[in-house]
């Protein structure tokens, strides 16, 4: 049975079994209830507000960019020198991101003329997102079950490299060999020919929290072809996620379709990317991954 509030609340709840507590303010690092307690974020809540809560600046610029230019729709057409990682597409949560990674990935395909690459491979017990279209990549067994019959079956699952809890006693370089070995036979298995997506990690391991903007910095490589980002990417301030992907993904498309076959009606929605630009701005004057 629900808690009375919930009952009566017009809001559904996450949860039905209590009433929710009630945050008034904010500041710093600690939340301010209406009961009068105060409670430490140590959590940055599900590792979002990376600077904390009462950052003037990032209101300002939002309320400017509310004055300026509140809303337009985003269907226009890539504008970016080329690089690396050089294109970015900005939705609003990292399901979305998800959610257009894997139909970024479908299109080239279908454009370089391969449409029958649309298994994907993921690890088990990862996580990326609650749509239905996320789950069906997303290895956690118990987001996963209610949904069963309504997920993709081009989707298996390698062991995640989680050496904390799966290493047993094995060496590093065993234990690294043993994911590789397993991994390469999964891509035999499916054949190559008909694979599409490998998912390497989640979006929570990314935007500075390995110390390092993204993590495959630290692996001497360019990025990946496809790069799904959020959570710190707007500091908490407002709802912001994106795709990133390499010039090799655009020119694909800008030599097929000449254009990208996905969208939202609130996809790179200006005030959400004014205030997340400035949020990016102070990791990097303040030096914020210095703390990691």
């Amino acid at each position: 049975m629900a808690h009375p509030f919930v009952s009566n609340s017009n809001i559904l709840h996450r949860s039905f079994a209590h009433q929710p507590e009630r945050v008034v303010s904010a500041s710093g690092v600690s939340l301010f209830l209406e009961s009068g307690r105060e409670i430490l974020d140590a959590s940055a809540k599900p590792a979002v507000s990376c600077l904390g809560f009462g950052r003037p600046e990032i209101a300002e610029v939002a309320a400017n960019q509310m004055n300026q230019l509140p809303y337009i729709y985003s269907g226009a057409c890539f504008i970016c020198d080329p690089g690396g990682l050089s294109k970015a597409i900005f939705v609003n949560s990292g399901s979305e991101a998800t959610d257009a990674a894997l139909k970024l990935a479908k299109q080239y395909w279908h454009e370089r003329g391969m449409p029958q690459k649309q298994h994907v491979i993921a690890r088990k017990h990862n996580y990326h997102g609650n749509t239905i279209g996320a789950l069906c990549v997303s290895g956690h067994k118990s987001r996963r079950a209610m949904y069963r019959h309504w997920l993709s079956h081009n989707v298996s699952f390698a062991d995640p490299c989680f050496a904390y809890r799966l290493k047993g006693k094995e060496s590093d370089q065993d234990y690294v060999k043993r994911l590789a070995d397993q991994l390469e036979a999964e891509i035999l298995r499916i054949g190559p020919e008909n694979i599409s997506v490998f998912v390497a990690e989640t979006i929570m391991c990314g935007m500075g929290k390995p110390g390092t903007m993204h993590a495959w910095e630290q692996e001497g490589i360019s990025g990946p072809d496809i790069q799904m980002i959020g959570k710190a990417l707007g500091g908490g301030f407002v709802p912001l996620s994106g795709v990133l992907l390499h010039k090799k993904i655009f020119d694909v498309l800008a030599d097929g379709s000449r254009g990208l076959a996905h969208g939202h009606t609130f996809q790179a929605h200006p005030v959400a990317c004014a205030a997340a630009l400035e949020a990016q701005r102070i990791i990097h004057d303040e030096d914020i991954l210095t703390n990691f």
